[in-house]
């Protein structure tokens, strides 16, 4: 599942994952039909639909060396009413 690198968890995505969504880092020539299906096979559960967003490159420097970050794209997967994503394995 190379379509899926990670998954975003932060204070925000925990509080969209009450409202069934769930954030995931994807290569930026995913597209929106991709991603449902990748989760979908991944995680058994039935996507409901899939929002994306393009994170450019930000030029930032450090003690005068100058660099660029990396382009991202991040999409939000909604999921079936019921249906959850467990990414913390059960750990309470």
């Amino acid at each position: 599942m190379e379509l899926l690198r990670r998954p975003v968890i932060t204070e925000k995505s925990t509080r969209a994952g009450e409202r069934n969504q769930y954030f995931f880092i994807v290569p930026t020539d995913a597209n929106k039909q991709e991603i449902a299906a990748a989760v979908e096979s991944l995680f058994k559960v039935r996507v409901v639909s899939v929002n994306t967003l393009r994170q450019q490159g930000k030029v930032k420097a450090l003690r005068g060396v100058v660099g660029q970050r990396a382009e991202t794209k991040k999409a939000m997967v909604t999921v079936a009413q019921g249906q959850i994503i467990d990414f913390a394995g059960g750990i309470r």
